[in-house]
């Protein structure tokens, strides 16, 4: 039996021309995916007319109504009915698609969304009287007049009434809400000179606010780090790194936080290119590079970064949504945030997320009993003088004892002469060792507070950077195969890998082509001893075909120095002395990255004097 072939009508097809309604809802299924799409068109117009506050009011998750009012230039009566026309706009003039500065450049969102909508357009330019257009499921009505002080305000009700079959593919109202305010946050990131408020109005009345960022004043970085205080948390301020790099044409700026400060998914990596902001798959991957030596697979970085170049370099044009963009060069993009990331993160030194202190501390304050006012004692702090006699007169023999526990410490005595006077050790970053704990943390003292050091984590960590300084210097040992390995691959996935060999030989691994679609490996890093050249070749080429790039050699290779590290570090439970407890703090003050361990998680805690006194109840 033959099976009818399903494409092979006997009626011929007819070439139609749709009416405009219809291009339309087709044009609107592309831009308008959800109410959070609708939200992020409306308000990128009115950013484009040059406001300073936007308002923007939902009910229903958007469903039922969206409201956005902006303060900006406004359209003019005779200009609103084009402004419901498809690919009518004042952004461009048509001749250039790549010199675009604004935000919107099509001319599709109204229409689409007056397709599927109702859309009510309330607007006023300077010197003239308000105007309004309203139009249901692609029908327009004439103009009116209307009344209005200044702005525009668009409303959009009952989105997809005209198409009904896109309304059982919505979330629940809650869902869609907090799309539309992820969407709102990510364009309040781009633009710290405007206030922007979103209200939830369902049910009627004022309703209430939702989110509220204000006009931030200052230069770039201080309104920046404001409003992402506001927008992403003061934890993410508070840890974060001030990045600042120019490349050939490209700017990078923003804030990256530190490795300890992570998260277990990609929900905080914010990505912007010329004030848009977008998901783009290269750059999201030149994040995770950036932080590839610092976090463990299953934890992420958290950043707000905006790459800022000339128009002509980029093109905007490649997506609907505009949500991907392509650079011209996109290894200059690419190599500007891996080394601009890996600066910071190297001149941050030993800094740790002070997340870690907090969740400490949370952790040691005692739940209340009952929802009784906590007593706070007023106490004069004794003198180190008086602490030591009362010491003496409340445990005589304690220092003879303590000898023959871990946490005893016998100073060093001080140097008979010195040309140039030293800080005190407690003044230092990381303080001053003055005990050990469990064979295993060392407890130190400065100026104001404390540290607890992870000593096998942080000497692991210590020896990690060696042994990566020491391959970086005299390179990667090659292991040449006696026979060498052919692995038979298709002619693209042989072009894709024979275009990064150069990389992957400078990390030992050296390939060369063996006609068609073979390749023969004729070299492996001798560090990795025997390895299955073949499932090598194929991880690369799957991370090649993912992320346009591959870790996978380099992973392996700094995955055995790991582990090589670990096995020569101070092991927990080895008693340490007082001079080693402090050569420790002072090479972990001096080295880069040795605030986590090669798995991205602390290797110290910093508690503050005013901290641990307010958890015994001190004012």
């Amino acid at each position: 039996m033959v099976q009818a072939n399903p494409n092979i009508s006997e009626i011929r097809p007819v070439i139609r021309q749709l009416d405009d309604a219809a291009i339309n809802r087709i044009a609107a299924g592309e831009v308008v995916e959800r109410p959070a799409s609708a939200v992020k068109e409306l308000v990128e117009n009115a950013i484009d007319a040059g406001s300073t506050r936007i308002a923007i009011d939902i009910a229903d998750g958007g469903k039922t109504l969206i409201r956005v009012t902006d303060d900006g230039c406004g359209i003019s009566a005779d200009d609103l009915p084009l402004a419901l026309s498809r690919h009518a706009t004042s952004k461009i003039d048509g001749s250039d698609l790549l010199n675009i500065h604004t935000f919107g450049f099509r001319g599709e969102a109204l229409p689409s969304l007056g397709a599927v909508g109702r859309l009510n357009i309330t607007s006023r330019v300077p010197g003239s009287d308000a105007a309004q257009i309203y139009v249901s499921g692609g029908k327009m009505e004439a103009v009116k007049p209307a009344a209005l002080r200044a702005g525009t305000v668009v409303e959009l009700r009952d989105l997809f009434f005209a198409t009904p079959a896109r309304l059982k593919f919505m979330r629940t109202d809650r869902a869609e809400a907090q799309a539309i305010t992820d969407t709102v946050k990510r364009l309040a990131m781009a633009e710290p000179a405007i206030t922007f408020t979103l209200r939830d109005v369902s049910g009627g009345g004022e309703g209430r606010v939702t989110f509220r960022a204000d006009r931030e004043n200052g230069d770039l970085f201080d309104a920046l780090h404001a409003r992402l205080a506001r927008v992403i948390g003061r934890e993410f301020a508070e840890n974060a790194l001030q990045i600042d790099a120019t490349r050939e044409g490209i700017r990078l700026y923003g804030y990256a936080a530190l490795p300890t400060y992570s998260r277990g998914a990609a929900v905080a990596q914010y990505l912007f290119v010329n004030g848009r902001p977008v998901r783009d798959k290269m750059l999201a991957g030149a994040l995770r590079a950036a932080y590839f030596d610092f976090l463990s697979r299953d934890r992420h970085p958290a950043a707000a970064l905006f790459v800022d170049c000339d128009p002509m370099l980029v093109d905007v044009n490649v997506h609907p949504a505009k949500s991907e963009v392509r650079f011209r060069d996109p290894g200059v993009a690419r190599g500007l945030i891996v080394s601009a990331l890996r600066h910071a993160l190297a001149e941050a030194g030993h800094r740790a997320s002070s997340t870690v202190a907090n969740a400490t501390l949370g952790a040691m304050r005692p739940e209340p009993a009952q929802p009784t006012p906590a007593r706070v004692y007023q106490m004069d702090r004794p003198s180190p003088a008086a602490r030591q006699a009362a010491f003496h007169a409340q445990a005589p023999g304690f220092a003879e004892l303590s000898r023959d526990y871990s946490g005893s410490i016998v100073e060093a005595a001080p140097p008979v002469s010195t040309t140039a006077e030293e800080p005190p050790m407690q003044d230092l970053p990381l303080g001053a060792a003055r005990g050990q704990v469990h064979e295993n943390y060392i407890i130190a003292q400065t100026a104001d507070g404390m540290v607890i050091v992870d000593q096998h984590a942080a000497h692991e960590r210590l020896v990690y950077e060696k042994l990566k300084t020491q391959m970086t210097k005299n390179g990667v040992a090659a292991q040449a195969l006696l026979i060498p390995e052919i692995v038979e691959l298709s002619e693209g996935d042989c072009a894709r890998l024979m275009a990064v060999a150069d990389d992957l030989s400078r990390l030992g691994l050296t390939l060369e082509p063996f006609g068609g679609g073979a390749i023969a490996v004729r070299e492996t890093p001798a560090i990795l001893g025997e390895v299955d050249a073949r499932a090598m070749i194929l991880d690369i080429l799957d991370e090649l075909a993912d992320q346009g790039e591959s870790q996978t050699v380099q992973a392996r290779i700094e995955a055995i120095l790991s582990r090589v590290a670990c096995h020569g570090s101070v092991r927990s439970g080895r008693r340490m002395r007082a001079e080693e407890m402090n050569a420790l703090l002072r090479e972990m003050e001096a080295t880069p990255h040795s605030g986590q361990c090669n798995h991205g998680r602390p290797t110290y805690v910093e508690l503050k004097l005013s901290d641990i006194e307010r958890l015994f109840g001190r004012s």
